[in-house]
């Protein structure tokens, strides 16, 4: 599992990639790829080098119907538990000396692309390893790649042989994927007074993979919380919790949650790093910009690649587990959640709705969450629209 790791952290830089099926000598399935995020001519010419055939692009069954190659993915299809994959990921020949700024567009862009003259097939076991490392690291999950035949295995020899280029193979890329326990004790802990509730501590936990960190904000006593707990679990969202961004009505639901808890004589608050539903910052801002073109959070999403929601809560289990917090008062209006601690045997005993305020920016965010993921918000949309 040491070289994913550090296969994550090369493609994060923008170096090339070897991933095999196998060994290296024995492998029937090895490519050299490299993430579209980042890429470079001098990477694509590196790829080029090797003359074992022509580049490939890979991209998720999200992106290859955005693209009008696929039938849409099944409604709610989340990744294999073992893999954090999708099955349908295709493979597009790419022909002529493609640019990386014509590769990006193809990847990620709107508008009419003239896929019909590119090579298409289903994605190899090695390009499906490329394509989940890059959402393991929250890249935009499309990878080039060419194949890497005997002769281009000898001229990797000394790249592979020195460590300049590392070589990864897809079972060690599964069982990265595959460990998202979180640690069953805390990282670090320590009182945070805030200004909703004085009685707060942090408690820092960290996944075993060591990719993502998230917090436990425990608020009051544990011998003055109610019966059930009140609990929240909210995704990390800088440009709402933070700034106060008015696209979303997050930070407004963290801020009222942690009303609610200090009213309530106490509760606890997972904040979990799942940023963008778990796409990342970077695909978050990518998503807005598509958003700004006319579509949908959802839509936007699937065109960068991603499936609507990306989220599991293996994490917040876990820490619930290490904090021996069995009962709860689940605040929310995702039915996902409840379904995914419930059938993780957390006892969600009562819900409780939390609204934000409903304005013209994030209109377009709230609705689709009732219309197509099912949110209980039906009240809050029947609300009015403040003007700003």
């Amino acid at each position: 599992m040491h070289e994913a790791d550090r296969g994550l952290f090369d493609l994060r830089r923008g170096r090339p990639l070897h991933v095999t099926t196998g060994p290296v000598q024995a492998s029937d399935d090895a490519i050299l790829l490299a993430t579209v995020e980042g890429l470079t001519h001098q990477t694509l010419e590196q790829l080029r080098d090797l003359d074992c055939g022509p580049l490939r692009l890979a991209v998720t069954q999200y992106r290859a119907h955005a693209l009008g190659l696929t039938p849409a993915p099944p409604a709610g299809q989340v990744p294999d538990r073992s893999t954090s994959r999708y099955t349908g990921d295709v493979s597009l020949g790419l022909n002529g000396e493609t640019r990386p700024d014509q590769i990006w567009r193809l990847s990620s862009g709107l508008g009419a692309h003239a896929t019909d003259t590119f090579d298409l097939r289903a994605a190899s076991a090695s390009e499906i390893g490329g394509l989940t490392l890059a959402r393991l690291g929250q890249l935009l999950p499309a990878v080039v790649s060419v194949p890497v035949d005997r002769a281009g295995a000898r001229a990797l020899g000394e790249p592979l042989a020195s460590g300049a280029i590392l070589s990864v193979t897809t079972a060690q890329i599964e069982a990265l994927a595959g460990n998202v326990q979180v640690e069953i004790t805390h990282v670090s802990d320590g009182p945070v007074p805030l200004e909703e509730a004085e009685d707060a501590r942090f408690v820092c936990f960290r996944e075993a993979n060591g990719i993502l960190e998230h917090v436990a904000i425990l608020i009051g006593t544990r011998e003055h919380w109610p019966d059930p707990v009140p609990v929240r679990l909210h995704s990390a969202c800088l440009t709402g919790d933070l700034f106060g961004s008015l696209r979303c009505d997050c930070g407004q639901q963290l801020r009222g949650s942690l009303r609610v808890f200090a009213a309530r004589g106490g509760g606890v608050l997972l904040y979990l790093a799942q940023e963008g539903r778990s796409i990342g910052l970077a695909n978050k801002l990518r998503a807005y910009a598509l958003q700004q073109e006319g579509l949908d959070t959802v839509d936007a999403d699937c065109t960068l690649g991603f499936g609507a929601d990306e989220r599991r809560y293996d994490a917040a289990v876990e820490m619930l587990r290490h904090l021996r917090i069995e009962r709860i008062q689940l605040l929310t209006n995702n039915p996902e959640k409840v379904r995914a601690l419930q059938a993780a045997g957390i006892n969600v005993v009562d819900r409780l709705p939390l609204y934000g305020t409903l304005n013209r920016h994030n209109l377009p965010y709230v609705k689709p969450k009732v219309d197509r993921a099912g949110h209980w918000l039906a009240d809050m949309l029947s609300g009015d629209v403040r003007r700003k």
